[in-house]
């Protein structure tokens, strides 16, 4: 019926028309291979428990409305413990129980849930492991890889290695939420999926979530048979951090169509966001004991660190490019007057911070171009139709002609498409272009076939042949990434500023122009003022008033200028010193702006000469670098709080196991740090308080992993 929203179906009660909202967290059932309970925390009275107790521990009386303590006093005891260390929201505590369950030690982990109610699950105890020496190893071979490819065939052999599992994978997800094999190492004998690609719709959001909750996720056997929660009139549990979770049956019946029989899945969380899985299968049933999970999570938050350093060093290559641009154009406006030959003159500079095949400068009516480009009426046709369809933003595509069609014959050299504008005026735009690049991909069974129809119409089953499909596919080039875009906005902002400039000198020097350089000076979006050799302001943009006060009046000269800021003294000197000596002046100020809080701007002021030793006038540019001290001092506000958050306390202990836990520990925390320092230096302003964070909890997580890790093992 239209206009009613669907109901998300129950967990087992979805088919593969709905199974995107099936509630996967609300199984109401576990995997056989251990046991549950939910407790009150204060008493631990027992609120839930799974059908199969009774295979784990002596039971004296129905469990129900019981206390913990009187089922079973060891299991009371190491409940207590785990509750006495605090919060467990996050990250399951765990801990060793001697002796409690019917065939000896049991694997205890517990997590806290709404209402003040705690969820314990036991497993029967393997003979513990000393991986010690592994993570050490691990940790160092990942802090080693110095590319993102590199990192990850590391990953698949580390975790080949340490899970025993026939075939692991580190699966990446692109922009659109499909996954590739991006690295693999499987026995030998097994068809190899690397490279292989699988539709977004094979992992459902909202399994993506979860994988985003609980880092971990295992499948001991696909044939397993579910355990009921009793009582199954309690309601609801949300399982989303349980390690014995019952998985959703339509997954199961997809690995069966793929012939494996256990699973092991653990996230890769890089910078706070899901950036791809390490996905082990094996062909037969397999457990792995507490100290192997424990340690393959350890390991992915270092994998998942190190990338977020990675990708943040790529964007800072990127803003070395852009640099490097910037010094051209500064040389040849020193050398030649003008700016645009510093683009052109050595193509590569202008290409390869976006990969681009080809280039184009729409400036001022006339057309520039470098490399594999349309022809020059095709590039106004371009920038006309930008003109009225990208509203003066960055424009990206890596189908141009797909996407409008009367670019269709364009694609040979300009399937893929940037522009951006470089000043308000229209038909102003920096493009970057690159070729249709036909080609096949893989894909791991036909995405556009997911589902198998049986006999009935009903039965729908997920697709059954994972054989190889191959796509061809034309009318596209490479997709532009997140780093190329970052390019292009730079070098464009860094263009953008010089394209003023020289209409602010236009301004001073013609005054056939004048009305039209005021009206493009005036709209710039930067605060910028122009005033005549005598300090007599000719002009002042919209932008530089919005930032100050709103009852602040009207500047007549730049004698007027100094009292808007926080040391108008400061400001005064610097003014009377740049109209005697005719120099530039470069600095940082404060300025109260109109929401009453401090506004730091950098300013950029230079004479504007006629002739030597002869100045017009003076043009003055404003930065505003408030977001950038922001995220310098939460830098080294995360550079001073990691060390003292993650620094024992109480008195130093020279056990092997304190040693080594220290020495692993300070290896965590110096590839956090350099993390932190390649991301505060490689990305957007704004975001890197949000990434610092994310860091600082996964540096948490591993320390508390790190910790029941060996303090396991000595036990």
């Amino acid at each position: 019926m239209a206009g009613v929203e669907q109901r998300p179906p129950a967990f087992g009660a979805a088919d593969l028309s709905n199974c995107e909202l099936e509630q996967i967290h609300l199984p109401g059932s576990i995997q056989p291979h251990g046991a549950l309970l939910m407790l009150r925390s204060d008493d631990l009275t027992i609120k839930r428990f799974s059908d199969n107790l009774d295979q784990y521990l002596t039971l004296k009386q129905d469990p129900l409305g019981a206390s913990l303590a009187d089922l079973d006093a060891q299991l009371a005891n190491t409940v207590r413990s785990l509750l006495e260390e605090g919060p467990a929201d996050s990250i399951p505590r765990s801990l060793r129980c001697r002796g409690a369950g019917r065939s000896g030690d049991l694997d205890v982990a517990l997590h806290r849930v709404a209402k003040g109610d705690v969820v314990v699950e036991i497993e029967p105890a393997s003979a513990a492991q000393d991986l010690a020496a592994f993570v050490e190893r691990a940790l160092q071979d990942i802090l080693a890889s110095l590319t993102l490819k590199e990192l990850c065939d590391d990953t698949a052999r580390l975790f080949k290695e340490l899970t025993g599992y026939d075939r692991v994978m580190v699966y990446r997800f692109d922009q659109d939420g499909h996954g590739e094999v991006f690295s693999e190492r499987c026995e030998s004998g097994l068809e190899p999926y690397l490279g292989n690609r699988y539709p977004a719709s094979d992992i459902p959001q909202i399994a993506r979530r979860l994988y985003e909750r609980n880092r971990i996720r295992l499948l001991v056997d696909v044939n397993y048979r579910p355990v009921p929660l009793l009582p199954a009139s309690a309601g609801d549990l949300d399982m989303s951090l349980c390690s014995l979770r019952s998985v959703s049956p339509i997954h199961v019946q997809y690995l069966k169509n793929m012939g494996v029989s256990a699973t092991l899945v653990v996230s890769l969380m890089a910078g706070g966001k899901l950036w791809g899985l390490v996905s082990c299968h094996h062909y037969r049933p397999r457990n792995p004991h507490y100290e192997i999970k424990a340690a393959s999570e350890l390991i992915a938050e270092m994998v998942a660190t190190r990338i977020a350093a990675l990708e943040s060093f790529a964007r800072t290559e990127v803003e070395l490019s852009v640099r490097r641009i910037e010094k051209r154009i500064i040389e040849a406006i020193a050398r030649d007057g003008d700016w645009k030959p510093a683009l052109f003159d050595n193509p590569q500079v202008l290409l390869q911070p976006l990969a681009a095949s080809g280039a184009a400068l729409s400036f001022e009516g006339q057309v520039i171009s470098t490399g594999e480009v349309p022809g020059t009426q095709q590039i106004r046709a371009i920038v006309q139709w930008l003109d009225g369809h990208a509203a003066g933003a960055l424009f990206a595509t890596a189908a141009l002609g797909a996407e409008v069609g009367e670019f269709a014959s364009l694609k040979p050299v300009a399937s893929g498409l940037v522009a951006i504008p470089i000043s308000r005026s229209r038909g102003e735009y920096l493009l970057w272009f690159r070729p249709e690049r036909v080609r096949t991909v893989t894909w791991g069974g036909n995405p556009f076939k997911p589902v198998e129809i049986g006999n009935d119409p009903r039965d729908l089953s997920p697709r059954r042949s994972f054989a190889q499909w191959h796509q061809f596919v034309e009318g596209t080039a490479d997709h532009w990434t997140a780093t190329h875009l970052a390019a292009a906005r730079k070098i464009a902002e860094s263009i953008e500023d010089v394209v003023y400039q020289f209409r602010a000198v236009r301004m001073l020097i013609a005054e056939d122009q004048l009305t039209q350089v005021k009206r493009d000076v005036r709209e710039a979006q930067q605060p910028l003022l122009v005033a005549d050799a005598s300090g007599l302001l000719l002009m002042v943009n919209d932008a530089f008033y919005q930032l100050l006060p709103e009852d602040h009046g009207q500047m007549m000269s730049l004698a007027d200028l100094p009292v808007a800021f926080r040391d108008p003294r400061k400001v005064r000197e610097l003014l009377q010193v740049m109209l005697r000596d005719q120099q530039p002046w470069r600095g940082e100020l404060e300025i109260g702006s109109r929401d009453g809080e401090l506004r730091s701007l950098m300013l950029r002021a230079d004479p504007v000469f006629a002739q030597a030793n002869r100045a017009l006038g003076f043009v003055l540019f404003f930065t505003d670098v408030t977001d950038r001290k922001i995220g310098d001092a939460a830098r080294r506000r995360f550079q001073e709080d990691i060390v003292s958050a993650h620094r024992e306390k109480g008195p130093r202990l020279e056990t092997k196991t304190d040693l080594l836990y220290r020495q692993l520990l300070a290896s965590v925390v110096s590839n956090a740090k350099l993390a932190a320092l390649e991301i505060s230096d490689g990305m957007e302003l704004e975001k890197v308080p949000g990434m610092l964070a994310a860091v600082s909890d996964s540096v948490a997580r591993t320390r508390n992993l790190l910790r029941h890790l060996l303090t396991r093992q000595s036990d």
